[in-house]
């Protein structure tokens, strides 16, 4: 991927960043077949999730997108909230230990205007500091990126003026950041929990405990009920 990132080839880079995942077709579909079940709306991405979830959140479908990817705000995202953990601790990388975590709602406008730099010029810092398409230049850090953006405004002033040779198409990289693909929606719709379907997802076709699953789906029913003093099943949405 690395080879392919230094030659420029963004698509290659695209595959076989994608070829690295462990998911498959089928573990995807039958993920959305359950979060379906759920009472959770499943939308396809056009390209990237995180460039779909910004949008969502710019239209007002949704109030932020829960990430830990940056690159949300890349994508113009307006809040993102990191660290939305139900256990309230995330395991630590190659270790066996565990951290704390605090949710953290991160205001896009508001940090653009505290660093004092546009989208535009947040977008080349992060190409600066590398992104899923391109290595990063080295020895420029955060910091560094951010000086140079500042002080010379663009990658194109950074280059002619200041004589740094950027070896990849950071005008194409920086295009997907700042025109991904749109999906046109007006509402988002949250269905019923599916109790029959989300029984024969988990317990037919992956031997879970019916019992077990049915006093979870009780319970859920009945919180639901006493939340909105109603004897009819809520929609998840209601979380929410």
């Amino acid at each position: 991927m690395g080879e392919s990132k230094a030659e420029g080839r963004i698509e290659d880079a695209r595959k076989a960043g994608q070829a690295s995942s462990r998911l498959t077709s089928d573990m995807i579909n039958e993920s959305k077949k359950l979060l379906t079940a759920l009472g959770i709306p499943v939308i396809q991405a056009p390209s990237e999730g995180e460039a779909l979830a910004a949008q969502m959140a710019r239209d007002g479908l949704v109030w932020a997108s829960a990430s830990q990817d940056n690159d949300s705000l890349l994508y113009n995202c307006p809040r993102m909230i990191r660290n939305l953990s139900i256990s309230g601790r995330r395991k630590v990388a190659r270790s066996k230990t565990y951290k704390t975590v605090h949710p953290e709602v991160i205001d896009l406008d508001f940090n653009l205007k505290l660093l004092g730099i546009t989208r535009e010029q947040l977008v080349d810092i992060a190409i600066l500091v590398g992104t899923d398409y391109n290595e990063k230049v080295p020895r420029v850090g955060p910091k560094t990126a951010l000086k140079l953006v500042k002080q010379y405004g663009s990658l194109e002033t950074i280059e002619s003026e200041k004589g740094m040779e950027l070896k990849f198409p950071y005008v194409e990289i920086r295009e997907i950041f700042l025109n991904p693909p749109i999906l046109k929606m007006e509402k988002v719709e949250w269905p019923d929990p599916d109790s029959d379907e989300i029984k024969r997802i988990l317990c037919r076709e992956h031997d879970f405990s019916e019992d077990r699953i049915q006093n979870t789906l009780s319970r859920l029913s009945k919180t639901l009920d006493e939340l909105h003093g109603s004897t009819k099943q809520s929609a998840l949405s209601d979380f929410f």
